[in-house]
């Protein structure tokens, strides 16, 4: 019945608000019952006067949620501790008729409790002059206490019919390469954000995001030429937060544990949490995508974390990125609205990278001038030019077969989503069909070679929320090109199949001098990723992963006491001898030479067919039982329990669990890298491993100690905005562990298996 996008308070509409009014004259209700088929109302929520007080300190932390029919169209930002809030936030809503009222209501937000209801009113789109901004003042009122005063609410609005829009839409639903209302149900389910789809899931030629302008331009929905190639966001912004000066303290030992967020449309990022100060130094770096061809407003939010209650707020500021000129570094020092403060950030705003969608007719490798171009871009003799630019992906979606049946009728309506990194794609929706063909080239642009392509295929509905159909990982290293190959479906945790496969032909073009030097790079953020939850499953897996870890070394350890006690007489005289002659001759470049040794002779038994690695069958029934535990979460995820109020014993959990993940995938990546898991890793650790046993080799260690120290004294001298990275680390980054091992695995299609027996998987 409708469908709606949010919009930041930065994006332009072609109308200017008239005056301010209290009754309303001419109205829709007047004119000839005839319906246009869609209205699209535009909203200002502008803000909030004397409203309710809720907190024990005499304030509130109000936000506003829009419905029509029932359903949740829109949601507006939090303003903490104000009783007169100004929002200054646009929305897009799209109905099918006016009789439905727009019910506003207002909240105060309780972090980890209910939130309190501070009052409603409603908006009657029937008494609306078509096509004329009106101003509107609503009074709140609570419908068991009718007598309390609940402050105002101030709105722009305007009604304008699109009859001749919904009618191009329904031309020819083939055409239209994305289904408007399934992008906002996946958007809605995915990502619990009751506004408009993410920019990065448009399909098609669909380049303005969020209904940029509050127009719809036909020939951004339709395929108009079928032999020309769209562009889904202009550019790219990079920001890199380098410190924050003199901010408030919040906790009672006058100092904070500030982090910061970044929010640019639907794309959304978070700092790392700087203990015990009001001077953080963080030297992070995130990127955004760029839609919108005059820019944008980036909010910026700085927190103080508490554990166990809310967070406090500290203040807030905004970048216009529309002031900026482009392909230039610019610092920017904020002052902190709402609070004290400055925050020092470093913004770059750069070209459109290579993201591109296109019919199977036409794509970049099949034409023989642009082909060549490509591999010019990413020959060796450009290996030191725009590093930033590793390589180029063409994904062909073919098609699918045998999908599980979603919907009542036997069928499903399956699309496609395409994902790499933080950038997104989609396919179009196939109507009752479990055996779609999209026919669909889609071109990203890499950054590390060693991301990961993500394929998942969802059911469309246009009612309720995407439904999870399957989904297949695929390593970029992996990947063999030009081959079309069957995948098979995988479920939610990637760790057993679903019904169906999916056939796609993928190509992978990269430099891999510029790969190796990404890879000393810390690893790009995702900022679409799921919150951290407690789960039994998955504690008791990352404590059984830890406990193997630390048993490799216990292990060791009992081995060498063996020799000391001379359990094997040959086994304790040859550990001797070793000893004797190491100690006597050891040279610090022996350490490197080791570890090449180690990983040459792995490389050899896995040549020689003595490959010693195993399949990690213990992690394989660990990741099944967690997925029960998912499905089964997932079925009870509306039901509060008492659980659910300890707010701080479950952080506690959360915090233990993941910092046993991180030190179990810390060892599994170290075994891995000389288990030749990854080969294009294990060669570039023995190229590292060269390097630095010749160095050591040739030149006395107190000259290294000597370079060493002067670069890290005069690093900040000589580049005061840098971002610190740990290489090592980020080499170890970029190693999969043993639980990512399993889930990037190709399954082999099994006729016996019967899919039938797999339950329905409904995206969380």
């Amino acid at each position: 019945m409708l469908d709606s996008c949010k919009f930041k308070s930065t994006c332009s509409l072609p109308f200017t608000y008239s005056k301010r009014i209290n009754t309303i004259g001419t109205s829709n209700a007047d004119l000839p019952l005839v319906d246009p088929g869609m209205y699209q109302l535009d909203i200002t929520l502008r803000r909030g006067q004397n409203l309710a007080a809720r907190d024990r300190g005499g304030t509130s932390d109000p936000y506003v949620k829009f419905k029509i029919g029932g359903k949740e169209v829109f949601r507006s930002k939090i303003i903490h501790k104000n009783l007169n809030p100004v929002w200054e936030e646009k929305a897009c809503i799209f109905v099918d008729q006016t009789r439905e009222p727009l019910y506003i209501k207002v909240f105060d937000y309780d972090f980890g409790l209910q939130d309190d209801f501070m009052g409603s009113a409603f908006l009657d789109l029937t008494l609306l002059e078509l096509k004329r901004p009106t101003d509107v003042t609503l009074t709140l009122k609570d419908p068991h206490h009718p007598d309390h005063d609940l402050g105002t609410i101030l709105l722009s609005v305007i009604l304008t019919p699109k009859e001749g829009e919904q009618r191009d839409l329904e031309l020819s639903e083939n055409e239209v390469l994305g289904s408007y209302f399934s992008v906002k149900s996946f958007w809605w389910r995915t990502y619990r954000t009751p506004a408009f789809p993410a920019l990065g899931f448009f399909r098609a030629e669909l380049q303005n995001p969020c209904c940029q302008n509050a127009q719809f331009q036909t020939q951004s929905l339709r395929l108009s030429d079928l032999h020309r190639k769209s562009h889904l966001w202009r550019g790219i912004v990079s920001i890199t937060l380098i410190e924050g000066r003199d901010l408030k303290a919040m906790d009672s030992n006058g100092l904070s544990d500030p982090y910061v967020k970044f929010r640019l449309g639907h794309q959304k990022y978070k700092s790392k949490i700087m203990p015990k100060t009001l001077n953080p130094q963080w030297r992070e770096q995130f990127d955004f995508h760029l839609y919108e061809e005059q820019g944008g407003i980036i909010d910026i939010t700085a927190w103080d974390k508490d554990a166990g209650k809310r967070d406090d707020f500290i203040g807030r500021c905004q970048i216009d990125l529309s002031a900026l000129s482009r392909e230039q570094t610019h610092k920017l020092e904020l002052q902190l609205e709402e609070g004290e403060g400055h925050l020092v950030l470093l913004v770059t705003l750069t070209a459109s990278a290579t993201v591109s969608i296109s019919d199977l007719s036409v794509n970049s490798l099949e034409d023989q001038k642009e082909r060549e171009a490509i591999l010019k871009r990413y020959s060796p003799m450009r290996m030191f030019h725009n590093v930033k630019d590793v390589g180029f992906l063409q994904v062909k979606v073919i098609r699918a077969e045998g999908l599980m049946a979603a919907d009542v009728t036997g069928k499903s309506d399956p699309f496609c989503v395409v994902e790499l990194n933080n950038d997104r794609l989609l396919t179009h929706t196939v109507y009752k069909n479990l055996n779609p063909e999209w026919n669909k080239v889609f071109t990203f642009n890499i950054k590390d070679i060693h991301s990961v392509l993500e394929v998942t295929v969802y059911d469309e509905d246009r009612d309720r929320s995407a439904d999870f159909l399957g989904k297949v990982a695929i390593p970029l290293l992996t990947i063999q090109n030009g081959e079309q190959k069957a995948y098979v479906l995988k479920n939610k945790q990637l760790t057993g199949p679903t019904k169906g496969v999916i056939y796609l032909e993928i190509d992978v073009i990269f430099n891999a001098v510029k790969a190796s030097i990404r890879t000393l790079i810390p690893k790009e953020q995702k900022y679409i990723e799921e919150e951290n939850r407690l789960s039994k499953q998955l504690l008791l897996r990352n404590f059984i992963r830890m406990k193997r870890c630390v048993m490799v070394l216990v292990n060791a350890a009992y081995y060498i006491n063996s020799c000391f006690d001379w359990d094997s007489p040959p086994r304790s005289l040859a550990a001797f001898v070793l000893f004797l002659f190491v100690v006597w001759n050891f040279e610090l470049y022996m350490i490197p030479l080791v570890l090449l040794l180690l990983l040459t002779w792995n490389y050899f038994l896995i040549r020689s067919g003595k490959d010693t690695r195993q399949r990690d069958t213990v992690v394989e029934d660990m990741l099944e039982d967690e997925e029960e535990e998912d499905d089964k979460d997932d079925k009870d995820s509306e039901k509060k329990g008492f659980i659910n109020k300890i707010y701080a014993i479950q952080e506690v959990c959360v915090s233990v669990q993941n910092i046993l993940d991180e030190v179990a995938s810390f060892g599994e990546r170290i075994k891995n890298t000389f288990n030749w898991t990854v080969p294009f890793l294990s060669w570039l650790a023995i190229a590292a491993l060269c390097v630095f046993t010749v160095i050591l080799y040739f030149i006395p260690l107190r000259y290294i100690v000597l370079v060493w120290g002067i670069n890290k004294f005069t690093k900040k001298l000589r580049s005061p905005y840098a971002i610190d990275n740990n290489e090592l680390l980020d080499f170890l980054s970029r190693v999969p562990s043993d639980v990512q091992v399993v889930q990037y695995q190709e399954l082999k299609q099994d006729p016996s298996h019967s899919p039938c027996k797999r339950k329905k998987n409904n995206l969380g």
